[in-house]
């Protein structure tokens, strides 16, 4: 036999299979053949795994919108470029993202401004936040595209085509089972029902040996919840501590702008000398609304420094409402009364205020002094 006629004859005995196969699928779907069920074990663990590859596709996919741009595209474009420039003996360009190209505008306008001026300083502050807040978006990136996706779509594009691939060989086997069957049915000479007794045999054994082949791939979905578990984790602290430095940055420029009340009368005169000092405030629009007081600015500024200089306390009203930051600052109610003083040693921006029994540190720019 040569081997054009073996490939003729492989052939015709695949193309025989295939037509058995759609006949049987064919008569079961009419209502006209039986149907062999998998055991209620095996179908559990299909459904799980069907399951699992549904929600790991849905949750694989939002977090690549959260993380627009396409993180995964975007890490693997990074290093083909790295790998690109590293085999030409060449640095690769920095790329800026989205809030580090704002805070290098920023940065330049506030140059153009000028540092000196209170919008140019505040520029150049804002603009230096927002290029670490790009920093730690790109950590961000780059850690969960590692830690989380990339385990999520090796689950997709790997375990899960290996299942697929045996579950439709299982059903390839139990469609040939079955299609044996209803020829055992159907054979009346003994000689033909020897055979295809033998051929029942066969298929079961098949049968039997693939199910046994998908239910230890499928109760390995176990594992993969196991692993995805600790992936989760880890895209969790990933996230936890991006939010935690964009908390802590903001809070920082917070209290850099907070005397931007008082610079932004100084700037509007043209003045370039009043640098931006640092005071915690929770809202620079607060702030600066807080700068327009009933009595002008000289007379608030001479009354904090007389109450400074002497040992004794004021009425102070307050402007807006704060939140205290920690346990030493004292929260605040726009137009509630409250006691003032100074302490030896203390920031210049702030004073000692009580109410009752209540203490605590509160920003001048909030207060308003009564005679």
């Amino acid at each position: 036999m040569n081997i054009m006629d073996f490939n003729v004859k492989k052939l015709a005995a695949d193309a025989g299979t295939f037509l058995s196969r759609a006949v049987q699928f064919t008569e079961e779907k009419l209502g006209q053949a039986e149907k062999t069920e998998l055991d209620a074990h095996l179908e559990n663990l299909l459904s799980k795994a069907e399951c699992t590859k549904l929600w790991t596709e849905k949750i694989m996919k939002q977090t690549e919108v959260l993380l627009q741009p396409n993180p995964i595209n975007i890490f693997l474009d990074a290093r083909i470029e790295e790998f690109v420039y590293e085999k030409l003996d060449r640095k690769a360009p920095s790329r800026m993202n989205n809030p580090e190209l704002l805070g290098q505008y920023m940065i330049d306008a506030g140059n153009e401004f000028g540092p000196g001026t209170a919008y140019g300083n505040a520029l150049i502050k804002c603009g230096e936040t927002q290029k670490r807040i790009g920093t730690a978006d790109r950590e961000l990136i780059q850690t969960s595209a590692i830690n989380f996706l990339t385990p999520l779509r090796n689950f997709i594009e790997g375990d899960y085509k290996t299942i697929t691939k045996e579950r439709k060989l299982l059903q390839n086997k139990r469609l040939d089972l079955d299609a044996a069957k209803t020829r055992l049915k159907k054979a009346k000479v003994a000689e033909a029902r020897a055979a295809s007794e033998q051929e029942v045999r066969i298929t079961q054994s098949e049968f039997d040996r693939q199910a046994e082949i998908t239910r230890l791939l499928l109760e390995g979905i176990s594992s993969t919840h196991a692993h995805h578990l600790r992936c989760l984790n880890d895209f969790v602290e990933a996230q936890m501590t991006y939010y935690a430095q964009c908390y802590q940055y903001m809070l920082d420029l917070q209290k850099q702008l907070g005397s931007f009340p008082s610079t932004f009368l100084s700037n509007n005169n043209q003045s370039s000398s009043t640098p931006v000092q640092s005071v915690s405030t929770p809202s620079v629009l607060a702030s600066a609304s807080a700068s327009l007081p009933s009595v002008s600015n000289s007379i608030v500024t001479s009354g904090i420094s007389e109450l400074k200089s002497s040992s004794g306390s004021r009425k102070a009203r307050v402007l807006y409402d704060y939140d205290a930051a920690n346990s030493s600052e004292l929260s605040l109610l726009a137009d509630e009364v409250i006691t003032v003083y100074s302490i030896p040693g203390m920031d210049s921006d702030w004073l000692m205020g009580e109410r009752g029994n209540q203490k605590g540190k509160v920003p001048i720019t909030y207060l308003e002094l009564l005679n």
